[in-house]
């Protein structure tokens, strides 16, 4: 065999050794992310929270979410979050796409708001949360919310808005139900106060 055909042949076996490494370490990565999803069902900690995540801006409305670092999941208990829409007058509809949702303390959620403008003239708007029980209100952490900003929108205009929230693993293991209620008003215009929403019956369970 001449220089030039074991030179060929050394190029081709490290070539092939490289392809071999390679192909192992990309089924390595793409082995992590099953591994890390059971690693999270099993022990309800998110592992990546040791510094802040980015949450798609599919589930925001196009906008990336920052979520707290050290969010842990508690997979013990399960809260029932309430989602109500106030509407005074017929000036507009506006509705939640759901009206509850089954949550775990720490998780990120993502519910739809929807509105529409009925009026003949464009209308500049903002809306008013409140929460039931008011000691959840605390622990309730929007971290996307269409009530942070005001809105104009013209005669007829549909909108549909995100609320992206995490409920506090340290709220009072009493609290089963939340309630999240908000009241759009005009901006210019009288504004209402913040609504009422009907406070669910605490569940506590008996003491052994």
């Amino acid at each position: 065999m001449s220089i030039a055909q074991r030179i060929r042949r050394a190029n081709f076996q490290m070539v092939t050794k490289l392809a071999v490494v390679a192909a192992g370490m990309f089924a390595f990565g793409y082995a992590l992310v099953p591994l890390y999803r059971e690693i999270c069902e099993v022990t309800g900690i998110n592992i990546l929270a040791l510094s802040e995540l980015e949450v798609p801006g599919g589930a925001s409305g196009g906008k990336d979410v920052k979520v707290p670092a050290n969010t842990q999941v508690d997979m013990s208990r399960t809260i029932t979050v309430e989602f109500d829409a106030n509407v005074h007058g017929a000036l507009w509809d506006f509705k939640p796409a759901q009206n509850s949702i089954q949550v775990h303390p720490g998780e990120l959620h993502t519910v739809m708001y929807q509105f529409q403008n009925v009026q003949n003239r464009r209308m500049a708007a903002q809306a008013i949360p409140s929460y039931a029980p008011q000691q959840a209100a605390p622990y309730f952490n929007k971290l996307e919310c269409f009530c942070f900003n005001q809105y104009t929108l013209d005669p007829g205009e549909k909108k549909e808005w995100p609320v992206a929230f995490i409920i506090d693993p340290k709220l009072s293991k009493d609290v089963k139900t939340i309630t999240l209620s908000y009241a759009f008003f005009e901006v210019g215009g009288k504004t209402p106060p913040a609504p009422t929403a009907a406070a669910p019956q605490l569940q506590v369970e008996p003491k052994s």
